[in-house]
């Protein structure tokens, strides 16, 4: 059986309009293991031959693999996986003009980086969920936000200079070579709800 990716960042359209629907996402919960479209149904509580409809359709967009055949009294039945453990919805499938906004993170290479962070943070963090959620698994995790206002632009610069050499001296005093590997993510930006001044 080809493996589970434990992430799937969707940006298709016939993908997201799937995942979302209902039905399919029961479905797809269903067939986080092997499991057939008979026993899917038992599960979300559909008929058989609606659940194997809609089988069909989440293996079209990629969302199901088929991973073989098991014998059921008289009868062959298909097995199929979901595709991913955890799905997550691109931000860019939004973009009606993905040329201006792909050209502003070019151009503004920090705006790219906080971009490409905030899609990790939520692929990441809805991983770590997902883990909590059907493992069991205690997520040891931390998130701080504050607001902080700044009076120039030479006041911000020296600030975040700071920051970062704060969080260097604790990397070095705290880090180690061996152990369970944590990501710290630091990001500063103008607060998005409000106009600047």
């Amino acid at each position: 059986m080809d493996s589970v990716l434990e992430v799937l960042t969707l940006d298709d359209p016939a993908a997201i309009a799937a995942a979302t629907h209902p039905i399919r996402a029961a479905i797809l919960e269903a067939m986080r293991e092997p499991s057939t479209a008979a026993a899917a149904a038992r599960v979300v509580g559909q008929s058989r031959q609606n659940v194997a409809y809609h089988v069909r359709e989440l293996e079209k967009v990629g969302l199901l693999r088929h991973v073989g055949q098991r014998q059921n009294g008289n009868f062959i039945e298909q097995t199929y996986v979901a595709a991913a453990r955890t799905l997550v919805i691109s931000p860019t499938c939004t973009w009606g003009d993905p040329g201006r906004r792909a050209q502003a993170l070019v151009d503004q290479l920090s705006l790219g980086q906080l971009f490409a962070a905030g899609e990790r943070l939520q692929r990441d963090s809805a991983l770590l969920l997902d883990r909590a959620a059907f493992l069991g698994e205690e997520v040891p995790s931390a998130s701080v936000s504050t607001e902080i206002r700044f009076d120039s632009e030479q006041t911000r610069g020296e600030f975040l200079r700071d920051y970062v050499a704060a969080l260097t001296a604790l990397a070095r005093k705290y880090g180690s070579s061996h152990g369970t590997p944590y990501r710290l993510l630091l990001a500063a930006y103008p607060d998005a709800g409000e106009a600047p001044e």
